[in-house]
This record gives structure tokens, C-alpha cells and sequence, in this order.
């Protein structure tokens, strides 16, 4: 992991987690340069090496600025974009009222050089709107908080994400920000930019298997594939569940849902690195698409009573891991459906064996 490799100045934010394979190198580089946004970078080479030129990525013109070394190694690339927040409530006439949105470029961000942990592999973008008349904001917070995997394995804490080591967590946290009606619910919209010849699509998979993240059924997942082979090159996973606590319980569960995948015909809003290593043709050579996720239970007061919304994704390369029932469950499951077909196989054989022996009040003749 390396903060602003290249530039001793915390006053901006540009991480680089850098992951070596045998033969490959992946490559994360996440900021809040403009909108926070994270680029996916695999190459073939096990030297590849993030290069920044730092005067032009602070300039209006960054298109350039950020290349891999060398460039003929770069086998793929997209970039995911955590563009606005939306706040609405529902009105008395089931109309939906919605207020200013948070335009998520327009935020001033802390340095992340103190959260920086090389031990955990993680690190936490904090930061406010730069103009907040309301106050929304003055007692709160929103973060982005980053985690990389060295293996394979599954987070402790709810929702229990199956992750491998080619994959990093993402986790989107709103903490002490005033709601500005009654019942308020947010939406996070999510953008990505993908190289032509890409498509994403979005997934959804249920299991009758709530063992990890429990009354939790359905899983989503926006993938990247390839229009070649229908391979997948990278993915965005998540439950369908955010909490509304620090230590998450199943009782602190809030309602998630997800709002269509949409071809985006809008300009992207200001992202320094994506522009910076995608250059001006993002939005005609590179396809954009955007998602929008809510937040909020059905009366849209659980997080009017905390003030607290944890919502948790993975991002990485190739096929998203897929959950598989536990040893435990398969246990279980043996015995539950096992039993009774023990319990009617036996029964009739004893039924059968009775019918076979006969019985008589007479002796017989000799």
C-alpha cells in the first residue's frame, strides 16, 4: 500500500494497493480527487508500476497523468465512480419529496495519512459537503472505508463477505448527518467506466442459506463482461442489506434495494483519476453506466433512530466469489430430510414383514 507515491503533500488523497501474483499484477488506486473513485488495473507482468505525474493530475487538464509501467501490460482496466447521494422522504401523498443532492465531488475530504493502517490493509476517506447551509453535516460525517485481501476467507463482521485475495471491500458509511425530513431514505448512486467491447450486467442470486448474514436472502452483483466469450473481467457484490450500527446485529438490519442498471448519457461528474488515466474519450470510447442503491426500511425511520448506515460491497477481478452451504448446514440439512426417510423406509419394511406371516386358530391334521 503506498499514499501519494511521489508527492509529500496530505492535502490530497490517492492511494495505490498493489497486489503481485506469480505472474500478474493487480492494481487499486483509490482517491477522493474530485469524486471518490477506485481504478482496476490487471496487468501481465509482475513488475508493473503505478506512475503519476502529479502537476497534471492537480491541473483542470489531468487527462494523462496516471499510467501504468509498461503500458503493453495492461490486459484490462475500469474504474468504479461513487458519483452523488440522493436524501428523499415520502410525502402524505405517496409522492416523493426530494431534497438538494450531495454532489459527492463537491466534498472537502481528510487526509487519510492517520487511517492508514499497513497492518489491516485498510484506510478511511472521510469528508463533508464544502457548502453546507443546512448543517446536515455539522455533528456528521460520510466515509468510504477501503479494506485489501492478502487471501481468501470471510469477514467477521455483518454481512460476512466471501472474499478472495483478488478483491478489496468497499464500505459506504453515513454517521451523525442530520435527515432533513421525516423518514428520510438515501440512495448512493454508483457509475462505472468499462473499455468498449465491455458490458455490464447485473446479477441477482437467492439461497435458501441465511447461515452468515442471517434473514439476509438474495445477493447482487454488477458484472463486467466480456462481449468476446461472456467472460467476466470484474465485479461490484453485495447483500441486500445495509445496518444502521457500528457492531451490526441481525435486529440492526436496514432495507437495501437497487435501482435498474442504466446506460449513463449524462458527462461524468469531476473525477480526476478517472480522466487522468482514461483521458477525454471517457464518455464516447469508454461505455458509462450507473446504478442507483437505497437505503431505508419501509417507513424509512430506522436511520432516523441511530443516525448511523453501514452498507458494504466487494470490488475485484474475474468471477465474484460465490457462497456455498457450510458443512454445518449440509449437517443439518442430512439429518432433517435424512430422518424421516429413514424413519419410512423402516416402517415399511415392518409393514411388509407383518403382511407376510399368517396366522391360524386351527392345529393342523396330521
Amino acid at each position: 500500500m503506498q499514499y501519494n507515491p511521489g508527492w509529500n503533500n496530505s492535502s490530497v488523497n490517492l492511494l495505490h494497493v498493489r497486489a503481485v501474483g506469480p505472474s500478474d499484477t493487480l492494481h487499486y488506486i483509490w482517491s477522493s480527487i474530485g469524486a471518490p473513485a477506485v481504478l482496476l488495473v490487471a496487468t501481465e507482468s509482475r513488475s508493473s508500476a503505478l506512475c503519476v505525474n502529479w502537476t497534471q493530475l492537480l491541473s483542470p487538464t489531468p487527462a494523462g497523468a496516471i499510467w501504468i509501467d509498461p503500458p503493453s501490460s495492461v490486459v484490462y482496466s475500469s474504474a468504479i465512480v461513487f458519483t452523488k447521494v440522493f436524501e428523499y422522504s415520502e410525502a402524505q401523498t405517496l409522492e416523493e419529496l426530494f431534497y438538494p443532492t450531495y454532489d459527492l465531488s463537491d466534498f472537502s475530504w481528510d487526509s487519510i495519512n492517520h487511517t492508514l493502517n499497513h497492518t489491516a490493509l485498510t484506510a478511511e476517506f472521510t469528508g463533508i459537503p464544502a457548502a453546507d447551509p443546512g448543517g446536515s453535516f455539522s455533528n456528521g460525517s460520510l466515509t468510504f472505508r477501503m479494506t485489501a485481501y492478502e487471501a481468501s476467507g470471510r469477514d467477521r463482521p455483518l454481512p460476512s463477505l466471501l472474499h478472495t485475495a483478488n478483491s478489496s471491500k468497499v464500505e459506504f458509511v453515513l454517521a451523525g448527518v442530520a435527515p432533513r425530513g421525516n423518514g428520510s431514505r438515501f440512495v448512493l448512486e454508483v457509475a462505472t467506466v468499462e473499455e468498449t467491447g465491455v458490458l455490464q450486467k447485473l446479477r441477482s442470486a437467492r439461497s435458501i442459506d441465511d447461515e452468515y448474514t442471517p434473514t439476509v436472502f438474495e445477493m447482487l452483483s454488477l458484472v463486467a463482461e466480456s462481449q468476446n466469450d461472456s467472460s467476466a473481467l470484474s465485479f461490484l457484490q453485495w447483500k441486500a442489506t445495509a445496518y444502521g450500527s457500528r457492531t451490526p446485529r441481525r435486529e440492526d438490519g436496514i432495507q437495501c434495494q437497487s435501482h435498474g442498471l442504466q446506460a449513463a448519457n449524462w458527462t461524468l461528474p469531476v473525477s480526476s483519476i478517472v480522466h487522468a488515466y482514461f483521458g477525454e474519450g471517457v464518455g464516447s470510447a469508454y461505455t458509462i453506466s450507473a446504478i442507483n442503491i437505497s437505503f431505508g426500511g419501509e417507513d424509512g425511520k430506522v436511520y432516523q433512530e441511530k443516525r448511523y448506515l453501514s452498507w458494504s460491497a466487494l470490488l475485484g477481478f474475474g468471477q465474484p466469489p460465490k457462497d456455498t452451504f457450510s458443512p454445518l448446514v449440509i449437517s443439518i440439512m442430512a439429518v432433517a430430510l435424512g430422518t424421516p426417510m429413514v424413519m419410512l423406509l423402516v416402517g415399511s419394511c415392518v409393514v411388509l414383514f407383518a403382511q407376510r406371516k399368517h396366522y391360524s386358530e386351527y392345529e393342523p391334521i396330521n
